[in-house]
């Protein structure tokens, strides 16, 4: 056990100051320990959130020596025995008490974001997605919620102005995964993404991804894949020339609104493996157009808006090994 030097901000909305704590620390411990001891011992009043103490629920974040993290997932072993530290509220939301803050911006973000947009002609428990589908969106699911990334983002950090035009990459990793989402019958995320949440604010820092506690890729996997794909519809010279001279009398009749889903079940003989690669393939389909009559020309590179699984929509995947048949191409 040793005795160690700390500094937290103590105060409310209308101000406050940091006060100089000396607390006894055990080997293994984390800063939340000592906020709890501080507590026990010293400062009975003093306000902290905490709930798991397991960085699972987010609850507990603060920054520590200037550093966004949560306090139970930072160890005092990563703090050289003389060092002060320093434990200080989130900056970018507006203090409560202590060590709390009024995190509600984020909420409120969350609210005005549309939700998932079912295809209305697939019922519940009818949902289809290919396992790659799955995978590439299971990433952003990790998030704990813990806004770290919020705070530590420059563009709401620094100004506050900011805030009514500017959801944050939270919200960023929501719209990219609902944006690449197969089932998702709503076709104007980017649009959204652009317009009312501010992407078009973020200049790519990858602050937020550096601080995040689930080492979610924010920047690379959620923000600048959704940039490039507004900038495809919006900037890209193509698609405005091709604005310009293809109207909806030039066009054939569009897709349907919904997202496309696989056909039935495949059809297999007994004892055969669950794949049928002789089946029937979608039509290409042509490309959608938009009010004004417009369509984008890299939308018109596809063929078809989704393709068949050979699988068939009943199996569940990963497919076990012992029920495939493999053959040999000479027999």
């Amino acid at each position: 056990m040793t005795v160690r030097q700390f500094k937290v901000w103590r105060g409310d909305a209308a101000g406050g100051q940091l006060n100089d704590y000396k607390v006894e620390v055990n080997e293994g411990e984390v800063v939340l320990d000592v906020i709890h001891r501080l507590q026990a011992t010293q400062e009975p009043d003093l306000a902290c959130r905490w709930n798991c103490k397991a960085g699972k629920c987010g609850s507990c974040s603060m920054e520590i020596n200037g550093m966004p993290r949560l306090g139970c997932m930072t160890r005092m072993s990563t703090f050289e025995e003389d060092e002060t530290i320093t434990v200080t509220p989130l900056r970018t939301f507006p203090v409560i008490r202590d060590l709390v803050t009024d995190v509600s911006f984020n909420y409120q973000k969350a609210q005005e974001m549309p939700a998932f947009a079912p295809p209305a002609d697939v019922a519940p428990g009818e949902y289809r997605m290919q396992q790659i589908d799955v995978e590439r969106s299971q990433e952003f699911r990790k998030c704990i919620e813990c806004f770290l990334c919020q705070n530590t983002c420059h563009v709401v950090r620094d100004h506050d102005e900011n805030k009514p035009a500017f959801s944050g990459p939270r919200l960023f990793i929501r719209a990219a995964e609902l944006d690449m989402h197969p089932l998702d019958a709503r076709h104007d995320r980017k649009e959204i993404a652009q317009q009312s949440q501010g992407l078009g604010y973020c200049n790519i820092t990858k602050c937020c991804t550096e601080v995040c506690p689930e080492h979610i890729k924010i920047t690379d996997n959620a923000i600048i894949p959704m940039k490039e794909r507004v900038v495809d519809r919006r900037y890209d010279p193509l698609v405005v020339f091709g604005r310009k001279i293809l109207r909806r009398d030039q066009l054939a009749a569009t897709v349907p609104a919904g997202p496309t889903v696989h056909a039935g079940p495949v059809t297999v003989t007994d004892g055969q493996a669950p794949v049928d690669f002789g089946r029937e393939l979608t039509p290409p389909q042509p490309s959608e157009v938009n009010p004004s009559g417009h369509v984008n020309l890299n939308e018109m590179l596809s063929d078809r808006a989704a393709a068949a699984s050979p699988f068939g929509d009943d199996i569940t995947f990963p497919i076990n090994p012992a029920t495939l048949n493999y053959y040999h191409p000479e027999r």
